[in-house]
């Protein structure tokens, strides 16, 4: 999209102010729309704590903190903006209501774009008159370092729709991916909700304590991920026979593992378990201190696999 050069964000939680330094990073004006009080300190400190990371990984070159404006009205907030990034509370009413105020605001050819996790998007349309430059835009958290983006339309959005947000977010750094068929949870979520389910199951059934199936991730498969997804990873993993062989090296191992993976939901002894779990592995830390320890973490690799991926 290379006419955009001004940007709203709606809703200013903690990913509604990621997307926002990411944006301003990115050398676009945004328009912040959230009616709490505190918001425009919230999404300026957040801001000021990110772009020391943005600057190192030589995404705010073209940058200006400042080029940002806060606002009570979301009607105000997209006035003028060509892509639109909505990251309201996830209720479908609270949705709803937005839509329906700043679809007679929007520029005709604005994109918006719903960060929703949990709602679908033909739930979201129902909000609109015409949702035919209405997206699914969703990222992973904290959107200014993770670069994936999921994005989706259907038979109700505009020809050429998905592909301007596809560009928008290109110009911003990020990856994309399209979901072609509507579930809940998209596809990243899904991945991880499974990985979480079978590490739940380990802790459950005693097979470790919550600390080593954490550290059996970050020092295991984690790794790898970082590089290359699993299907591919498995490609390489049984040498120049590839996929086909690994396959038939390793079927029926899979199939036992797959057969004895765990059947769970959480319940409130179980969430006990896990939060006393993950309080011993955090040693006294507070939250903020493990968050800055997690990005930097990103940041690093990030920056270690960024040239290599550029080959």
């Amino acid at each position: 999209m290379t006419n955009v050069n001004h940007t709203a964000v709606l809703g200013a939680g903690v990913i509604g102010a990621s997307w926002t330094a990411l944006f301003l990073a990115s050398g676009y004006s945004v328009s912040v729309f959230d009616v709490s009080d505190t918001a425009e300190a919230q999404v300026r400190n957040y801001v000021e704590q990110a772009w020391p990371v943005l600057k190192d990984l030589g995404l705010a070159e073209n940058g200006n903190p400042d080029r940002v404006s806060f606002h009570k009205s979301a009607v105000k907030a997209v006035d003028g903006a060509q892509f639109v990034q909505e990251s309201v509370p996830e209720r479908i009413n609270i949705k709803h209501e937005l839509f329906a105020k700043i679809e007679p605001a929007l520029a005709p050819d604005a994109i918006v774009a719903s960060s929703a996790s949990g709602l679908t998007l033909s739930e979201m349309q129902a909000g609109w008159k015409n949702p035919g430059r209405f997206v699914l835009g969703h990222p992973f958290n904290p959107p200014h370092l993770i670069p994936l983006v999921e994005v989706m339309g259907n038979e109700r959005t505009a020809d050429g729709a998905v592909a301007m947000a596809e560009r928008f977010y290109a110009s911003v750094g990020k990856v994309t991916i399209r979901v072609n068929r509507e579930v809940p949870g998209h596809v990243a979520n899904r991945l991880q909700a499974a990985v979480w389910r079978e590490a739940i199951h380990l802790v459950k059934t005693g097979v470790a304590s919550v600390e080593d199936v954490d550290k059996a991730m970050w020092a295991g498969p984690g790794l790898r991920w970082a590089a290359m997804g699993p299907t591919m990873l498995f490609h390489l993993g049984a040498g120049e026979g590839g996929l086909a062989a690994f396959c038939q090296r390793y079927t029926d191992s899979f199939n036992r593992w797959w057969d004895d993976l765990g059947v769970l939901h959480l319940d409130p002894e179980m969430s006990g378990r896990l939060v006393a779990g993950v309080t011993e592995e955090a040693q006294g830390k507070p939250v903020s201190d493990l968050s800055s320890q997690r990005d930097a973490l990103i940041t690093a690799t990030l920056k270690a696999i960024a040239p290599l991926r550029a080959r």
